[in-house]
């Protein structure tokens, strides 16, 4: 048995040796330790041997398969530290720098909808230019209510639809609410909503348009225990756990 082991190693000795890239070498590791790698088939043949000589040849075994490992160690080690000559043709034409990213607030909605998705939360859609009833009537705002001016709102010119009124340009994402409810006839509720809202305030720190998120939790047994530890957990995980949330 000990010669079978020494033209194992010689074996594996020549597939590593003979490996000239990393791939070649993670096929030969395959093919010496994988499942039905060559030490694996070699150990198998224990069961075949007196009982005896067993102990001598596992020890010599666990030598062998040490000393393959440090070769082929020593082979990816001096693979990666070399660099390949590569090839470069002055005539091809160039290759333009890839630049940019994902624009901020883009990468702000990704990380708020991560955030509660792991507290349940989907993420759901509603429309930007909607009926006065979903962003002021069904809120409870009622007609001389200061957001629903002229100069406060902006009002889609049309002829206004029975129930519902006039379109607008959605101030709040409250209207996604609604629809949410009127979507989901029966609870549990649990709905992130992100978009872009409409105002008529323009001045050095206000634009038209802005983003925002809020969301929506309807089920049974829900306190504001819940709502705390829901903005608690957003907090933490968005500005960082020094953050403290006071409800006030």
């Amino acid at each position: 048995m000990d010669k079978k082991i020494q033209e194992t190693i010689s074996i594996c000795r020549n597939k590593i040796t003979g490996g000239q890239s990393l791939k070649e070498l993670e096929k030969a590791y395959i093919e010496i330790f994988g499942k039905n790698g060559i030490f694996t088939k070699l150990t198998k043949e224990i069961a075949k041997i007196p009982q005896s000589q067993r102990p001598k040849f596992g020890k010599a075994l666990n030598e062998a398969k040490k000393q393959i490992k440090k070769l082929l160690s020593k082979k990816q080690l001096r693979l990666k530290t070399i660099k390949p000559t590569e090839f470069i043709d002055i005539t091809a034409p160039g290759q333009k720098e890839k630049i940019g990213h994902l624009h901020l607030i883009s990468y702000a909605i990704d990380e708020i909808v991560d955030i509660f998705k792991r507290l349940g939360f989907s993420l759901q859609s509603y429309p930007e230019v909607d009926w006065d009833w979903y962003a002021f009537e069904s809120l409870n705002m009622p007609k001389n209510h200061p957001a629903r001016d002229d100069w406060e709102t902006f009002f889609i010119k049309g002829t206004p639809k029975a129930h519902f009124g006039n379109q607008v340009l959605t101030p709040h994402t409250s209207n996604g609410q609604v629809r949410e409810m009127e979507r989901v006839k029966t609870p549990p509720i649990r709905m992130l909503n992100i978009s872009r809202c409409y105002r008529r305030q323009i001045d050095v720190s206000h634009t038209p348009m802005f983003h925002q998120f809020e969301g929506l939790l309807v089920d049974e047994g829900v306190t504001i225990g819940d709502l705390k530890g829901t903005l608690n957990f957003f907090t933490t995980k968005f500005f960082g756990v020094k953050r403290e949330v006071r409800l006030s």
